[in-house]
């Protein structure tokens, strides 16, 4: 048997991307876990690290949904929502400004914006909220915050005193900004970024040239996107251009940095302490933890690293799933893990695999409760 109560199972996975949601995952291990031990007191924790999925799961852990209207990153309405618990937001930069929300998924490198985001930021300001976490990925835009920023008040103007337009092309004209119509709330709220992207706004590693082209840009766009960031760096902070998270989503980090004085974090670093998650895993036998592929870029502060780091301080054995498994025994070893269930062991082709991720997981979870709960774990595979 393993450690501690051997009825308590933490469910700790984050989304399987384009299959499943982060609770969808554990739905579908519960109900595996369950054919195997009907009484089992199984504890479903959703997790993610600040991109899509944030939302959803803080809500699955029992956090408030605050619906509002807003709008996406090129400007068209979108209806989405925010998490609420005791004082703090989670505001989520992917459900209203991020790619899923570009309509008809067409890029607009130059002109996409996250205004919306600032809208949503406003929403909670007005309704008392003053500790705001943004969790930052999935962002169609590059425009270093400048959207964000002019949503709650700021004025970027160009040498003829009009207000430049959305996106981080408009940026090479800023000339000035005029902080005087800041919401006043921000004065007493804090602003924290929750963000798995240590790279700096500008430069080789900085959010146009490593992340502009997911977003459709080509070499030309890219080198305007930078020109532009590097007239909104001068703009309002140039000593916060080169700190690890300023180019999260497209330079929104930089932007919340300089003007918010955000704080940036690791995403699921913060995701843990807001969930309480040490507290919730102290008494569990196993954690079960995962994503879609889990591979040498998942070391890197990805959500099922910062899991398995919890749980194995609590002293609790952690056992991954995945898509794909791209880690060897050692590997996983060195990362933690007691073993991992890739997915590809029962269905090899991807398609058919993420097709059927569900009835997949609720096997693999068939699988971990006999080999793991019932009798002594075995080897990482």
């Amino acid at each position: 048997m393993v450690h501690g109560n051997p009825g308590v199972v933490v469910l700790a996975p984050d989304k399987f991307k384009g299959s499943l949601s982060a609770p969808g995952v554990a739905a579908a291990l519960a109900a595996g876990i369950r054919r195997v031990l009907p009484a089992a007191d199984i504890r479903p924790l959703p997790v993610a690290d600040g991109g899509d999925g944030t939302v959803d799961a803080f809500v699955a852990a029992g956090w408030t949904a605050v619906p509002l209207d807003a709008v996406g990153p090129t400007g068209a309405p979108v209806t989405t929502s925010y998490a609420v618990h005791d004082g703090t937001a989670v505001i989520e930069l992917a459900t209203v400004a991020g790619l899923e929300r570009l309509p008809g998924g067409r890029p607009d490198p130059l002109r996409a914006g996250t205004r919306g985001l600032g809208l949503a930021v406003r929403h909670a300001l007005d309704h008392g909220i003053r500790s705001i976490v943004l969790g930052l990925g999935g962002s169609a835009s590059t425009d270093g915050g400048a959207g964000l920023l002019q949503a709650l008040g700021l004025r970027i103007l160009a040498a003829d005193g009009r207000e430049i337009p959305s996106g981080g092309a408009a940026l090479v004209d800023a000339v000035r900004v005029d902080k005087s119509g800041l919401h006043p709330a921000l004065a007493e709220t804090t602003v924290t970024l929750a963000s798995d992207v240590d790279n700096p706004l500008l430069g080789s590693r900085g959010a146009a040239a490593i992340f502009g082209p997911q977003k459709g840009a080509d070499r030309a766009q890219i080198a305007l996107l930078e020109t532009g960031l590097a007239r909104w760096a001068e703009l309002i902070g140039p000593d916060r251009a080169d700190r690890p998270g300023a180019g999260a989503a497209g330079g929104t980090g930089f932007g919340a940095m300089a003007v918010l004085g955000a704080v940036a974090r690791s995403g699921i670093e913060v995701v843990l302490d807001l969930v309480d998650f040490r507290t919730l895993v102290r008494d569990a036998a196993l954690v079960i933890t995962g994503e879609g592929s889990l591979d040498e870029q998942s070391l890197h502060g990805k959500a099922p690293i910062g899991v398995c780091a919890a749980a194995r301080a609590a002293g609790v054995p952690v056992v991954a799933v995945a898509g794909r498994c791209l880690l060897d025994a050692d590997r996983l070893r060195a990362a933690g893990f007691t073993a991992c269930y890739p997915l590809t062991d029962l269905e090899p082709d991807p398609a058919r695999s993420m097709a059927g991720a569900a009835q997949l997981l609720s096997e693999l979870g068939a699988r971990i409760a006999t080999g793991h709960l019932i009798s002594p774990a075995s080897e990482p595979h």
